[in-house]
């Protein structure tokens, strides 16, 4: 006869491997509603494939926002908008290189190849977007001495765009953010969205990320620690 133990060790091991096969049901999806919006962001010539500052595989995003944008009455979209020597342009600064920092009156910043100069072609959005619909154009960086990734607040912490202000004359609150590039202007917008009470989710396949020197895995943190959720396009449903 079977020892006690064994038969319950075994009868344990079935229920188990019963309990792993099982499929997993998926979360319930989130829906859209009258307070949600969408905040397209950068998704511009210069950060996709042939621009002065491609991101990788930057225009792969451009179908799925395309995708999620039909769900969404309501829809922001950015630009950077940069003056010629801008401060953030590493040309604007003798001997430094793209991706080098230097200290600014507002802190760190990242120098950058010239891109999304005013009324050229590089800083015009792509012409790959279907997003008719979109209801508010949001520009930044159009002050000479202050870059600014975040949709809603200059990189000197105290400028604002205006978008918070709209935003809540509309009554959004729930803010679904989704372009280019993850680690800096999607982030930077997503951490501002929460400074300023609004809900914020980033659509991470909808995204992509420049990585420069551990930039990617500082703003999931940083975002994971201010409340944004990230989540994937197939858990909103459109």
């Amino acid at each position: 006869m079977m020892d006690r133990r064994k038969t319950l060790a075994a009868l344990g091991s079935l229920a188990m491997t019963a309990i792993a096969s099982r499929p997993v049901s998926a979360a319930t999806p989130i829906k859209v509603d009258d307070a949600s919006a969408l905040l397209v962001i950068d998704v511009q010539n210069c950060f996709l494939p042939g621009g002065s500052l491609a991101v990788k595989d930057g225009d792969q995003v451009i179908p799925v926002i395309n995708r999620l944008a039909r769900g969404f009455a309501n829809v922001v979209m950015t630009q950077d908008w940069h003056t010629p020597g801008h401060v953030s342009f590493a040309s604007s600064h003798a001997g430094k290189k793209p991706f080098e920092t230097i200290d600014l009156a507002y802190g760190k910043q990242v120098l950058w190849p010239d891109h999304c100069v005013q009324g050229t072609d590089g800083a015009s959005l792509s012409k790959d977007l279907s997003i008719p619909q979109a209801e508010l154009i949001v520009r930044k960086g159009y002050h000479k001495d202050v870059d600014s990734y975040s949709a809603f607040t200059e990189a000197d912490g105290k400028t604002t765009t205006g978008l918070a202000a709209w935003l809540k004359a509309r009554k959004l609150q729930r803010l679904f953010i989704a372009g280019l590039a993850t680690d800096f202007c999607v982030a930077w917008t997503a951490l501002d969205a929460r400074k300023a009470g609004f809900d914020a989710f980033v659509v991470e396949d909808a995204c992509r990320g420049i990585d420069t020197h551990g930039s990617l895995a500082k703003a999931w943190a940083d975002m994971e620690k201010a409340g944004v959720k990230r989540i994937q396009s197939s858990d909103i449903a459109v």
